[in-house]
């Protein structure tokens, strides 16, 4: 497709995105396209808006357009829980769910001795702090269910023992399964089951 460098930019740039490779990428730009004034102008000024609104929360790592979240400000959601999640997508899960009345910590990711990911490279001293400053009486830790999700868990328990009544998810979760790919009733039903570590 000669002459079409444009295209081909948006196309090589879609085929980035988790879960697209080059033919889906493809398919997407010739239906956005096909679909300018519907869904491809309102998509690139959602886009522009988005990357020149959006932060992280300075209290719990959450993604948004302020610099604390609406869970984080939500007076109503500081019952002394606090749901410990790798990333804003398993945060965002456990609220599709509609379980959850507490607030979240996003780490920013779990340990790893294989990529060089140690607790200085994660939210845990922040989270140590939001314990005695929030009042927090149960630390929930929903982290997934892999080895580098479980060696972070253990980590964490160590850190806060005595601090916090420390609780996991249970029942529902599969052993590799990520929360973001489970459905409502799973992480319901893991939430509901949840144990002391």
């Amino acid at each position: 497709m000669s002459g079409n460098t444009d295209i081909e930019g948006l196309i090589d740039l879609m085929a980035r995105l988790p879960g697209l490779g080059p033919r889906s990428a493809r398919r997407a730009v010739l239906h956005l396209i096909r679909k300018r004034g519907q869904l491809l102008s309102p998509l690139a000024q959602a886009m522009l808006t988005v990357s020149e609104t959006a932060r992280e929360c300075l209290n719990c790592g959450n993604v948004g357009t302020t610099d604390i979240c609406d869970i984080c400000e939500n007076n109503g959601r500081a019952n002394g829980q606090l749901c410990v999640v790798e990333d804003v997508s398993d945060l965002w899960a456990m609220e599709r769910s509609g379980v959850f009345r507490g607030r979240y910590h996003v780490l920013g990711g779990t340990l790893s001795a294989l990529n060089g990911v140690g607790p200085d490279d994660l939210r845990i001293p922040q989270l140590r702090d939001r314990i005695d400053a929030e009042a927090v009486t149960e630390v929930i830790l929903a982290l997934n269910a892999t080895i580098d999700g479980q060696t972070t868990a253990h980590y964490i328990a160590d850190q806060l023992e005595g601090r916090a009544l420390l609780t996991s998810l249970a029942q529902g979760v599969p052993i590799g399964g990520e929360l973001d790919y489970l459905d409502d009733g799973t992480i319901t039903a893991a939430l509901n089951a949840r144990k002391p570590i």
